[in-house]
């Protein structure tokens, strides 16, 4: 039986709805509850990945905005709740946990002597790189059994489908 064929646990899931409840459309179901159970395996996947380079997966998200951001890797603390969608409070407890574990450092501002800098350490550096690596050879993985057109087919999807629900 080919994989377009076989049936999961939640075409079982609608099948019983269908049949206790046939007036209703269960074809919603079919795509989300899946992107559900999907987004939970992709949840374990990228907290081993990384967990490998001894990251918490907020660290890991603090760490790859100051990546992301290029030479010299740092942004004010505002830009990086921005990024990481999490309240001040939070970005303030997580960055000094951060700096406690060596892995940022704060910095005043060279332009505005009230602001502040988070700058990622040499060792912050190594541990994003290490866990995004570990990330994308693990999701690449994941998705093996999808052609390379089909991949973009979902990505174009998926992206059409996110930006009708912002």
């Amino acid at each position: 039986m080919s994989s377009k064929d076989a049936r999961d646990s939640v075409d079982e899931i609608v099948d019983a709805w269908m049949r206790e409840h046939p007036g209703l459309d269960f074809s919603p179901l079919k795509i989300l509850s899946r992107v559900t159970r999907l987004a939970k395996q992709l949840e374990k996947t990228r907290r081993a990945s990384f967990a490998t380079a001894g990251l918490e997966p907020w660290e890991f998200d603090v760490l790859a905005a100051l990546r992301r951001a290029g030479t010299p890797h740092e942004l004010s603390p505002k830009a990086l709740l921005e990024q990481t969608y999490v309240s001040s409070g939070t970005m303030t407890n997580r960055i000094d946990g951060m700096v406690r574990r060596g892995l940022v450092e704060r910095r005043t501002h060279p332009n505005d002597g009230r602001g502040v800098l988070v700058s990622m350490t040499a060792d912050g550096r190594d541990r994003v790189d290490a866990a995004i690596s570990h990330l994308v050879a693990a999701e690449t993985e994941l998705l093996a059994g999808l052609s390379k057109a089909d991949q973009e087919r979902l990505a174009a999807l998926l992206r059409r489908l996110s930006l009708d629900l912002a």
